[in-house]
């Protein structure tokens, strides 16, 4: 089990939910703060952040690998443009984090570089996430993990080798409280692209808390997940996707995310333990069975 803030993630808790708002803000402090408090009402124990900015991401250049050519949500854009309408203005952090605690949840973040490690010690920040696109990216990993602060590290596209380096590098830097999510780096994802049978292995080999980050539609994946052991699920939110945005088409809505947490903790009380017999709420049922009665 691991801990973060008044967190507990681990198998005899029920699987803990992170909303993602990512870009869902569309660039508005205001919809950032409804986010918030409209993700505390479905009932999700943690939000997340990512902390970064355009140029901390990527160069502003307009062809040539910079530009977004694959058939895909940005198609088109170059990635300057995607990361300016996507980033999380650093500013807002603290006002962000600061109504998170007002509503009970935690906030953490996921970070791309030094920089924005150094910007959320400031904050004291609970815990890091790394994304599936920097999980091999050792020294910001390292970094990460001499804060001693918990990590969450997305497993999208990575080796088992590479797998394998994350986890030595976390541990090798005095970091033991971590976790690894199955992750599928396509947007949306499909369900029969989800291999969610990775995440029971992922908790065998490396011993840690696993889970799910999940970006396919609706929620029959997550509920997989939670059923092969994911004690983290973590889904991109807005509040309509009908407003636009980045990541809109494959984030859930409030009354979907509602059902999601009302659904994994249902899927994870199912589980139980091995069980034979007569349950204690089944013994008053054994009066309906066959019965011999001599008159």
């Amino acid at each position: 089990m691991i801990k973060i803030d008044k967190v507990n993630i681990g198998l005899n808790n029920k699987p803990v939910i992170v909303a993602e708002m990512s870009g869902n803000h569309n660039q508005s402090l205001d919809r950032a703060l409804e986010i918030v408090e409209v993700a505390a009402s479905t009932g999700v124990q943690m939000l997340k952040l990512q902390t970064y900015t355009a140029d901390t991401m990527t160069l502003d250049v307009k062809d040539g690998d910079f530009l977004i050519k694959d058939k895909n949500l940005w198609t088109g854009q170059t990635l300057h443009e995607l990361y300016k309408k996507a980033h999380t203005p650093w500013e807002w952090h603290e006002p962000i984090m600061k109504k998170a605690k007002e509503l009970d949840i935690v906030c953490f973040s996921s970070v791309f570089d030094g920089s924005a490690v150094d910007f959320l010690e400031r904050l004291n920040v609970p815990a890091y996430k790394i994304a599936s696109f920097e999980n091999t990216d050792l020294p910001l990993i390292k970094r990460v993990a001499e804060t001693g602060k918990p990590i969450i590290v997305s497993t999208g596209m990575a080796t088992l080798q590479e797998i394998e380096e994350i986890v030595e590098t976390i541990e090798n830097s005095g970091c033991k409280k971590y976790a690894l999510l199955k992750c599928t780096s396509t947007y949306p994802a499909s369900p029969e692209n989800s291999n969610i049978l990775t995440i029971p292995d992922l908790r065998k080999l490396f011993k840690c808390e696993v889970g799910l980050s999940d970006h396919t539609l609706g929620i029959g994946s997550a509920l997989a997940a939670v059923a092969h052991g994911a004690t983290i699920i973590e889904k991109h939110f807005t509040l309509n996707r009908l407003d636009g945005g980045v990541d809109s088409t494959f984030s859930i809505e409030p009354h979907e995310m509602k059902i999601l947490v009302s659904e994994v903790e249902n899927t994870w009380r199912s589980l139980g333990t091995k069980s034979y017999g007569p349950t204690e709420a089944e013994k008053p049922s054994l009066k309906f069975r066959r019965s011999l009665y001599v008159a």
